[in-house]
């Protein structure tokens, strides 16, 4: 990927770095439509998600 760091995001950026990352999460398909197109939003549902609390960093202008 693509990463662009600006010099007043690094304690953010060093505070990202720092975690372990969580188990991955599942994605569960409730329905399987005959036709990809068929889809819909609520056919989806991610289990087991885990995520750490927000990182603030300021708008670099």
């Amino acid at each position: 990927g693509d990463c662009h760091i600006y010099s007043n995001h690094f304690d953010q950026v060093q505070e990202q770095l720092s975690r372990t990352p969580y188990p991955y999460p599942t994605l569960h398909i409730k329905r399987k439509p005959a036709s990809i197109f068929d889809y819909e939003y609520e056919d989806f549902e991610v289990l087991d998600y885990q995520h750490h609390p927000v990182i603030k960093a300021p708008v670099a202008v």
